[in-house]
């Protein structure tokens, strides 16, 4: 019988050591940068730890019922779930149910009360021309606002312009309102005006028609927009939430922590006509945090349209206010036309308010508009109970394995359960990291995956141990046995983990929701496998296999020779130089 061939693997395999290091190196650095985190536990989902769910009804504009349909539902999924976790919200389930519903699951733990926020913030975004605006009653007057400087003006400096204070007749009227503190300024991103569009011009004024219906209705605007109070809470996020595109409205606003009432024309560019916004710190100059729009093709010629027409106008009828969900959300003032498809916003912005800007810029054009049915929370003493189920399950798969290795395999258990133990402290310490790091968040599916990946690493330590007693059935020694049964055990080994994690994949792309969570730990758990069987695994088998307590086959060792039916041991037999070859004894071949 050859002997095992020597080189570059047979060297390896004589300094096992060395792989022993590297993995408890890798657990005591991940442990330490959990630990230096503060995450020293994983986050858990909304069915753990409890959370809120909200359910969403798409409504259909009039005469627009067939635009509730897959697509875009589809579509609308797809924006709330980015606006979501533009936020930093783990876990946030957002999913159809049935033809019209949404549902939007927010785990506790999170930012959870601004993604409702952001979430129920469902209608469309518009950019409209300001007819006129003033600060609530009660409110106290700001300080006057700044006048815009547009990058197309060769003035270096900025002069402020008081805003007259006043009521408005009519909505047709030159609108006068109080100062306001804060007002943000527009830049343009390109120096070249555009001509005014005179349908732009024709939409400034609710009552340019001479109808005796659009007459009544301007007059019904009026008496709405004078006893609009937008310092009561009722009317913050009711007001003008039901106007359509083509309607002038009136809305709410808040500046500075004071609220203002506006009266707005109809919507001159639609909010899917910003294809990117952006929250950025200028370096350049004081004006500090800024957010930079980018316009679709067509965007950039309704938006140029509107700001050349804005321009020609006096405060407060040169601002276009950004309303989302019948609330202004920032109402910008212009003193040029701004072409070239990009614009930015500047102001006193925090950075907290120039993200949240730019998020309602980037995911606040839904395709339909959605009521909230409902909102319920699912309590934290209900999750915990289900944990608590849970870990009850893991623990007592765990147990059940670990008699079956000390049943059959006996003394090879000395090897299996550290192998599961450092898999577990492995997973455990990912999973707490993954949370701050990437959002994940434990749900009970994804405790299922861990509680299965403990039969998926046991499998690949008995794949691995049968080889070895397979080769010592043949009459080999434990030391050569091990090494021989390695490649064969190595190879089973990646297949079948192969094959799981493509499962795990695969069911992670196809699935939303909680089977996500399933998928994922699935997927971990097995890559990690491959991690301990060769690393830790193999690598402590060698070292034990050099043990008398092993090498001689004890009988609690579970590699006993007489116990496995093994052959008569292997030996190599060498005959005198020139002697001719005769009979062998097939024992010894």
């Amino acid at each position: 019988m050859a002997a095992p061939k020597r080189g570059r693997s047979a060297s390896a395999q004589s300094k096992p050591g060395r792989s022993l290091a590297l993995i408890l190196i890798a657990i005591v650095a991940l442990t330490g940068g959990m630990f230096a985190s503060g995450h020293t536990t994983p986050r858990l989902g909304i069915d753990l730890a409890g959370g809120t769910s909200i359910t969403l009804r798409a409504v259909p504009e009039k005469g627009q019922e067939s635009a509730i349909n897959k697509t875009n539902m589809d579509t609308a999924v797809d924006i709330m779930n980015r606006r979501v976790n533009g936020l930093g919200v783990s876990e946030a389930e957002v999913q159809t149910q049935g033809t019209r519903n949404i549902i939007v699951n927010i785990p506790k733990g999170t930012n959870s009360e601004e993604a409702r926020q952001q979430v129920g913030t469902t209608a469309k975004l518009y950019f409209r021309p300001v007819l006129a605006t003033e600060a609530s009653a009660g409110a106290a007057t700001a300080s006057p606002s700044p006048s815009a400087s547009s990058s197309a003006s060769s003035s270096s400096s900025s002069s402020a312009t008081p805003k007259a204070t006043g009521s408005s007749a009519t909505p047709s009227a030159t609108a006068t309102s109080q100062g306001r503190a804060a007002s943000d300024a527009l830049k343009a991103g390109s120096t070249s005006s555009a001509s005014p569009s005179a349908t732009a011009s024709a939409s400034a004024t609710p009552s340019a028609t001479s109808s005796s219906a659009a007459s009544a209705a301007a007059a019904k605007l009026e008496a709405q927009y004078t006893a609009l109070d937008c310092s009561k809470k009722a009317t913050q996020n009711t007001a003008g939430k039901d106007a359509t595109a083509k309607d002038a409205t009136v809305a709410c606003g808040k500046v500075s922590g004071v609220w203002y009432k506006y009266l707005l024309g109809p919507a001159a560019v639609d909010g899917t006509d910003v294809k990117k916004a952006q929250a950025v710190y200028n370096t350049t100059s004081a004006a500090g945090w800024q957010v930079t729009m980018d316009f679709t093709s067509g965007g950039s010629k309704k938006f140029a349209d509107i700001t050349g027409e804005l321009a020609k106008n006096t405060t407060p009828q040169n601002e276009f206010g950004i309303v989302l969900d019948g609330q202004v959300v920032s109402s910008p003032f212009v003193q040029s036309s701004i072409t070239g498809g990009n614009a930015e916003i500047s102001g006193s912005f925090t950075q907290e308010e120039a993200q949240s800007l730019a998020n309602m810029l980037s995911y606040g054009a839904l395709p339909l508009t959605f009521k909230e049915d409902s909102v319920t929370t699912v309590t934290a003493a209900l999750g915990g109970e289900q944990l608590h189920a849970g870990l009850i399950a893991g623990a007592i798969g765990l147990a059940l394995v670990v008699i079956y290795l000390l049943i059959f395999y006996r003394g090879l258990s000395v090897i299996a359960i550290p192998s599961l133990l450092v898999s577990a402290i492995l997973t455990y310490v990912i999973m707490a990291l993954l949370g701050p790091g990437i959002g994940f968040a434990l749900n009970l599916p994804a405790v299922c995956g861990a509680i299965v990946a403990i039969g998926i690493t046991a499998d690949s330590f008995i794949v691995f141990f049968e080889r070895i007693r397979d080769e010592i059935r043949e009459g080999r020694s434990l030391r050569p046995a091990v090494e021989r049964a390695w490649p064969r055990a190595r190879r089973t080994i990646l297949v079948s983990d192969f094959v799981s994690f493509l499962a795990a994949a695969v069911l992670f792309i196809v699935t939303v929701g909680k089977v996500q969570g399933f998928a994922f730990t699935l997927g971990l758990t097995t890559v990690l496998d491959v991690v301990v069987v060769f690393l830790f695994t193999k690598p402590l088998m060698t070292l034990l296999a050099r043990r008398k307590f092993f090498a001689d086959g004890h009988k609690w060792s579970g590699i006993d020779p007489k116990a496995l039916g093994a052959k008569p041991p292997l030996r190599r037999t060498r005959r005198p130089a020139g002697s001719t070859a005769g009979p062998v004894d097939p024992k010894e071949a």
